[in-house]
């Protein structure tokens, strides 16, 4: 059975989780990481050299990086529907994959700062600055989805994922946010989908 390491509220083992359920696979998860200690232990460490989740053990295959692990589960159990078949478009949604890495680095201090920092530590420079840079970084994707209502076409793929992850914390944490239209029905889109709701759209931790 697939093994799953990695705590609930991590925005990365999100992803895995995701894309687990999306897929309808069978696994086990294993709480690791903060709270839950795990990841710093030389069994783990053997497993993940960077004591990060989530990790994956698929038959004795041990795989970390979370886009790396969805891409893996997708192209092993969704080929031609979660994975593109076609060459193109797999690379359509694997761009948006990797760009889903900027919006991310542009959201961690608002989300860190607001969430898991206590008020009187808070960095609030840092906090507006990422909401503004994240805010800049929504008109990407608000100008792709004017046209379509998933990130590679009307066809949901894992190219979603890791986007719809971060989105999904850029919508629920306490900050003044602008209209994107299509962005905001792109979410509600994902609202929609069974796995999102359960693994995603959760209260932040």
């Amino acid at each position: 059975m697939l093994k799953i390491w990695g705590r609930i509220n991590s925005v990365n083992v999100k992803k895995a989780l995701w894309t687990a359920e999306e897929l309808g696979l069978k696994y086990q998860r294993i709480d690791a990481g903060l709270q839950f200690g795990v990841n710093k232990t030389p069994e783990y460490l053997k497993m993940n050299p960077t004591g990060l989740v989530p990790t994956i053990e698929d038959d004795g295959f041990v795989l970390w990086e979370s886009h790396t692990v969805v891409r893996y589960l997708a192209a092993k159990h969704g080929m031609g529907s979660l994975c593109p078949a076609d060459l193109r478009a797999r690379a359509d949604a694997e761009r948006w994959m990797d760009w889903a890495f900027t919006f991310q680095n542009a959201m961690r201090n608002v989300f860190w700062g607001l969430i898991r920092t206590p008020p009187e530590k808070r960095d609030p420079k840092a906090i507006e600055e990422g909401r503004k840079k994240s805010i800049e970084l929504l008109a990407i994707p608000e100008s792709v989805l004017a046209g379509r209502k998933y990130l590679t076409g009307n066809s949901f793929t894992m190219g979603d994922i890791p986007f719809g992850c971060e989105l999904q914390r850029y919508m629920r944490v306490p900050i003044e946010r602008p209209k994107f239209p299509s962005v905001d029905a792109y979410f509600e889109r994902l609202r929609e989908r069974p796995a999102f709701t359960q693994h995603v759209d959760i209260p932040l931790t």
